[in-house]
């Protein structure tokens, strides 16, 4: 009886208390635990719902985040703000293409020969350019933090710009007197009408005060004084016509300040001089204003217009 139950016990299955698992390795070592962790941590974070991602990592942005960004105007602006700059810097090249053609046009016609005359031009050429490039130049050096060479580089613009303007008040000057010159000596039918008036009144006194001075040769003077004022009037008529601008500038002045300013025919001369030839000279100065951002400077306006909208 115990050897029949021994035979039986030998031939059953031996059963372990702790099963092993079929896929059971060998430890796992300290690297191959670490890139398992980390290849789980991937995974938390790219699953939609598959538990809490990680507070440091950046999420997704969601759809009602998208649409929103999209209708936004604020994607519109950027290439609005990247018109204005290049319309900017359009006009400040036609204002310096045209102060380039003053300043030469004039420096040229300073020359005593030829030879001095295309000095000259080369003088105010090179300085036009320097009063053009300069300002983007030093404004460049002073964000570099390039303190010292950027101030050298206004003051040779300062020095420049004097230049230039002075090249421009000559040219301006010089073009509206030889302009208004020739429309003040014009003849106009009122001036034919008063100078052949005047030589009649002349041929009368010399006829009638041929025998002596009388009573109707004194009448024969007075109207000769009369013709001439009548002359000067014609006259003073057209100078004030070969002025147009001048006439309308003073009376608009007056209407709109009520009578309190009355400025006179040399102070509009003056405002319109300054005025022409400083404006073809501040063409540096829309480059300046009109260059476009470093990268660098985008990146710290991006990451502050993220900091405050956050």
């Amino acid at each position: 009886m115990q050897s029949g139950t021994s035979e039986s016990d030998a031939g059953a299955p031996i059963i372990p208390l702790r099963q092993t698992s079929a896929h059971s390795t060998k430890p796992k070592s300290p690297a191959e635990r670490a890139k398992a962790y980390r290849a789980r941590k991937r995974t938390s974070v790219k699953k939609p719902g598959g538990g809490q991602a990680d507070a440091g990592a950046p999420q997704a942005p969601s759809d009602s985040e998208q649409q929103e960004a999209v209708s936004s105007p604020s994607v519109v602006t950027p290439s609005l703000r990247s018109l204005a700059p290049r319309l900017l810097s359009l006009a400040a090249v036609g204002l310096a293409l045209v102060g380039l053609a003053m300043n030469g046009w004039f420096a040229r016609s300073l020359g005593s020969s030829n030879a001095a005359g295309w000095l000259f031009l080369a003088v105010g050429v090179a300085a036009d350019l320097v009063a053009l490039i300069m300002p983007s130049c030093a404004a460049a050096l002073w964000q570099s933090r390039l303190r010292t060479r950027a101030l050298v580089g206004w003051a040779a613009w300062l020095v420049t710009f004097a230049f230039a303007v002075t090249a421009g008040v000559g040219f301006t000057s010089t073009n509206i007197s030889e302009v208004t010159l020739a429309r003040a000596s014009r003849v106009t039918p009122a001036v034919t009408a008063a100078q052949a008036a005047l030589a009649d009144a002349v041929t009368a006194r010399d006829r009638e005060c041929k025998g002596g001075v009388g009573k109707f040769c004194r009448e024969r003077e007075a109207a000769v004084v009369e013709q001439r004022r009548a002359m000067e009037a014609a006259l003073r008529s057209v100078d004030q016509t070969a002025e147009p601008q001048t006439q309308a500038a003073i009376q608009l002045i007056a209407w709109v300040s009520r009578g309190v300013l009355k400025p006179v025919a040399e102070d509009f001369v003056m405002f319109r001089l300054v005025m022409m030839a400083l404006l073809p000279q501040i063409g540096g100065i829309l480059l300046m204003v009109g260059r476009p951002s470093s990268p660098v400077q985008n990146d710290k306006k991006t990451r502050l217009s993220a900091t405050r909208s956050g």
